[in-house]
């Protein structure tokens, strides 16, 4: 019986909500961000991390050497995860274009990290730029994570599909964000199901 209280705490664990922003919050913040000094990169990393979903030491390492494109295909960044597990994160066109415009205006070459800072400067970032949006939320790079997953649930309503976009390495780190989308969003993703008989 002492065996089962281990599980049951994990399981609650993963039954959380998740904190998260919504894209509207986003776009507040990268539009304070961009106002700035240092508006661009700091826009484009707010940018980057939502729309990727990636932890912010996968952000900070990237470099263009990262970004495949391929003939016919959306571009996508092979990262290296946690665990040193590689994976490949979709990039839609118009961000893999930023980056690289990005990239070409600070004479960044291939093998260099695109955000050359520490993860203390990102986080003040993101905290900082959530601050002046005026969001009463506690803000933290991974914030924008658990958003773009939610946002992708919402979308596609596949929980698999977000496991391997994220990398989790078990489902049951993708379900919580299921338990976090409202009751009209998973009333939409059950309504979309067809069974053919």
């Amino acid at each position: 019986m002492s065996n089962l209280v281990p599980k049951n705490l994990a399981l609650t664990k993963y039954t959380l909500i998740v904190p998260y922003l919504l894209p509207v919050e986003i776009k507040r913040m990268m539009t304070t961000a961009e106002q700035r000094r240092k508006g661009d990169r700091d826009s484009l990393l707010i940018k980057l991390l939502f729309i990727t979903g990636l932890r912010i030491t996968e952000a900070l390492s990237l470099t263009l050497d990262h970004l495949e494109r391929s003939r016919g295909e959306s571009p996508c960044l092979r990262v290296i995860g946690k665990g040193k597990k590689p994976r490949l994160v979709a990039c839609p066109p118009e961000l893999a274009d930023s980056l690289e415009a990005y990239a070409r205006r600070h004479d960044i070459g291939d093998h260099d990290r695109l955000f050359p800072i520490h993860r203390k400067m990102a986080y003040w970032i993101v905290r900082r730029s959530g601050e002046r949006a005026g969001l009463n939320k506690k803000i933290f790079p991974h914030l924008l994570r658990h958003s773009c997953a939610i946002e992708r649930l919402k979308q596609t309503g596949n929980p698999r599909a977000l496991q391997i976009h994220l990398g989790h390495s078990t489902p049951l780190m993708t379900m919580r964000y299921l338990s976090t989308l409202g009751a009209e969003e998973a009333l939409r993703i059950q309504q979309e199901v067809k069974f053919e008989l």
